[in-house]
């Protein structure tokens, strides 16, 4: 297709398509065992209670990313997934020593409104974005299906996205997000690099702590890395999403869906006995 936009992507899920949405009352457990699971995400990060641990920065946390030439993005219906073809790795920090984390993709959790969006909250204050950079152990797996639910199988670096000045990074994305405004929607971009949505050098003091996918199927052993300084994207960036629809053109809407794709949240978890470790103090 000329404009590389098409109706229906190669993307599919199988299982875990089973019909599940963000709507109050929905049941994920029913369906998603692991999603009843004690060590769940996401969570608030209550700072006080954050412990330093400068065994952390006994190696730096090194994310060796490179430019995504052809990259896919995808309306799924839940969120924008923004599919990496190139090896972009992480090593470092609480990760296993001489272990890569390859970075599979992205995904982004918006509110509807300013006030609300990220699925992690710190001392309850939610942010209006949160994107997630997923990434699985490529030394002990072969596919990050391979490495979902397994011990050290996942890695989700968090960031958290406060609105403001324009993001130059994202533009190549949210420039296209028109194309992709229905479900099942995707488009190939010739240039995306995942570099632009790390922080800046100075400013990469992060909490860890282990939990699950946020979405279904809610596979645990995740391992959690959210940075404490948020990007920046401009009102204009965010509303380019919450422009966007969860349902297929043409689609029947039931009663009270305005069928806009946002507040794709999950809400946060219970933390049990789990402790959260600070890159800093």
């Amino acid at each position: 297709m000329a404009d590389n936009v098409n109706e229906e992507s190669d993307y599919n899920p199988g299982k875990d398509e089973l019909d599940w949405g963000y709507e109050e009352g929905v049941e994920w457990g029913l369906h998603f065992p692991a999603a009843n699971g004690e060590y769940q995400s996401p969570i608030n990060l209550n700072s006080r209670e954050a412990q330093y641990d400068p065994s952390l920065l006994d190696v730096g946390l090194s994310p060796n990313y490179v430019v995504c030439r052809d990259c896919e993005i995808i309306n799924d219906g839940h969120t924008v997934r923004i599919i990496l073809k190139s090896k972009s790795v992480v090593t470092g920090g609480p990760l296993p020593s001489d272990h890569e984390y390859e970075l599979h993709e992205v995904r982004f959790h918006w509110g509807k409104e300013n006030q609300r969006g990220s699925e992690h909250t710190v001392n309850f204050k939610a942010f209006p974005m949160e994107l997630h950079l997923i990434h699985w152990n490529s030394t002990l797996f072969n596919t990050l299906e391979d490495a979902l639910g397994k011990k050290n199988g996942v890695l989700i670096i968090a960031l958290f996205v406060q609105v403001g000045k324009e993001h130059i990074g994202l533009k190549a994305i949210t420039e296209v997000l028109q194309d992709l405004q229905y479900k099942r929607k995707s488009k190939i971009i010739p240039c995306f690099n995942p570099n632009t949505l790390l922080p800046d050098p100075l400013l990469r003091d992060y909490w860890v702590y282990e939990g699950s996918l946020t979405t279904p199927p809610c596979s645990e052993n995740v391992t959690w890395i959210l940075y404490r300084y948020p990007l920046t994207i401009s009102q204009l960036q965010i509303e380019e999403f919450r422009r966007l629809r969860s349902h297929i053109k043409g689609a029947e809407l039931a009663e009270g869906n305005d069928g806009l794709l946002g507040d794709n949240f999950r809400p946060t978890q219970p933390l049990s006995d789990r402790t959260v470790r600070a890159a800093f103090q």
